[in-house]
């Protein structure tokens, strides 16, 4: 297991950018693939981006490919998601998710593939 905790959130203007950070608790970090999701008032969570361990496996959602981008450095036991061209539309609680993989190119899409979540971070993109 491991304790994840979301920072970066804010207010930000449409065009603007902001990236978040999640930070990973314990030594294996480095063995656990890694994602974003986002949960907007009255909608489903959604799947914003994610990342393997060994880093060489990416995939973003549809609504934010070319515009964000996941990162992470397992030496600090850090996930980032960086967000540019900031719309309204991605007003919303970010939260920040990992599954220990023994596969170092898997990731994963699904919020039932993830069994540990970090509490969440605002973002508000005002138009």
């Amino acid at each position: 297991q491991v304790q994840l905790v979301e920072s970066g959130g804010g207010l930000v203007q449409a065009g603007g950018s902001l990236r978040l950070s999640c930070a990973a608790s314990g030594r294996t970090f480095s063995s656990y693939a890694m994602g974003w999701f986002r949960q907007a008032p009255g909608k489903e969570r959604e799947f914003v981006a994610g990342i393997s361990w060994n880093e060489l496996s990416k995939y973003y959602g549809d609504s934010v490919k070319g515009r964000f981008t996941i990162s992470r450095d397992n030496a600090k036991n850090t996930v980032y998601l960086q967000m540019n061209n900031l719309k309204p539309e991605d007003t919303a609680v970010y939260y920040c998710a990992a599954r220990r993989s023994s596969y170092g190119g898997s990731l994963y899409l699904g919020t039932y593939e993830y069994d540990n979540w970090g509490q969440g971070t605002h973002v508000t993109v005002s138009s």
